[in-house]
């Protein structure tokens, strides 16, 4: 029986050492695909999940992880990435979806404004913000908008380091929709940020474009030794500010 979200919550934790018994490789699949209905900014949906299954590639991978126990006794591996020079590609596809969606010759005017003012911001708006070059262009966009800013608010980030942390972010509510959707049927995880990034993209043959976000351990806690003591978290009311 499946937990609820709550008790995945309560029940995942980073896991570092695993038990021999295999893992369900389409039950992981179901859950990468929870992964990718994660919100991300603008629909765009900058992100590419590996899962490897392969044991030469997770061998090669746990070397990449520094060794890690949580690389070295999973089962699987997922790999999340950032693809934020697929943007166009991305928008494109939302252009598309947008076009399908209202294409019907009774459209109410209502409709007709909304599709008109999504099909503007994937046209207009986002390569506005995502056009670079070399980052000059995102600085002079970054004055420019800091200027406007002084007398109305107005969208800051717009530096090409700024976008790499927005593809980031949503990759990262995407592993943690697949992290929980795993806690969920009983499977563990472990996020890794130690890792040769560089190497990890090439064992991958990824393109220079695409960026490590993190590789996620997959398996079955190990109850003894899997789990490195208590969970630890700073007092809520030291982080909970309500304003």
């Amino acid at each position: 029986m499946e937990k609820t979200v709550s008790e995945a919550i309560q029940y995942r934790r980073s896991t570092r050492i695993y038990k021999e018994d295999p893992i369900d490789t389409e039950k992981v699949k179901q859950c990468l695909y929870n992964a990718s209905l994660a919100p991300t900014s603008s629909n765009l949906q900058l992100w590419e999940f590996y899962h490897v299954t392969d044991k030469t590639t997770l061998e090669k991978l746990t070397v990449a992880c520094l060794g890690q126990n949580a690389a070295k006794t999973a089962k699987q591996l997922v790999v999340v990435v950032t693809r934020k020079d697929l943007w166009r590609k991305r928008a494109k596809a939302n252009i598309e979806f947008i076009n399908k969606i209202y294409d019907k010759p009774d459209l109410e005017e209502r409709w007709l404004k909304r599709k008109k003012m999504a099909i503007n911001y994937y046209n207009k708006l986002i390569p506005t913000i995502y056009t670079d070059l070399f980052g000059i262009l995102g600085f002079i966009k970054y004055l420019i908008f800091q200027i406007v800013g002084l007398f109305r608010p107005i969208y800051r980030q717009t530096r090409l380091s700024d976008m790499r942390i927005v593809a980031h972010k949503s990759a990262a509510l995407a592993a943690e929709n697949f992290m929980l959707s795993m806690s969920a049927i009983g499977y563990d995880t472990c996020p890794m940020e130690g890792s040769d990034t560089l190497r990890v993209k090439q064992i991958l043959s990824l393109p220079r474009g695409a960026e490590i976000n993190m590789v996620i351990g997959c398996g079955i806690r190990n109850e003894d030794k899997g789990i490195y003591g208590p969970r630890f978290r700073v007092p809520f009311d030291e982080v909970y500010f309500e304003r």
